[in-house]
């Protein structure tokens, strides 16, 4: 395996951690803008009032996103058992 093909990898590696954190921190991101302006708006100022909500919409985004994840990865494994085999 040479240079180029080790960085080949590692790119779609790195491609792959995107593809996958990407949905639940968008869903945390756009939680936690939420609440903050619902904080703003209301003057609101709990530290805390941001957890309790995040935390419950990360999990029903992990549950509604957690297939494709599991595909993600799963044809990412295919994709570097093929390369292993193919040396």
């Amino acid at each position: 395996m040479g240079g180029a093909e080790v960085l080949d990898v590692a790119r779609d590696a790195i491609w792959l951690t995107v593809q996958i954190s990407a949905p639940v921190l968008i869903v945390g991101l756009v939680v936690g803008v939420a609440i903050g302006l619902l904080q703003a708006l209301t003057q609101i100022q709990e530290q805390t009032l941001v957890y309790a909500p995040k935390i419950v919409a990360i999990f029903i985004a992990l549950l509604i996103f957690l297939p494709m994840m599991a595909a993600l990865m799963k044809n990412f494994m295919e994709h570097i058992a093929q390369r292993i085999a193919a040396m």
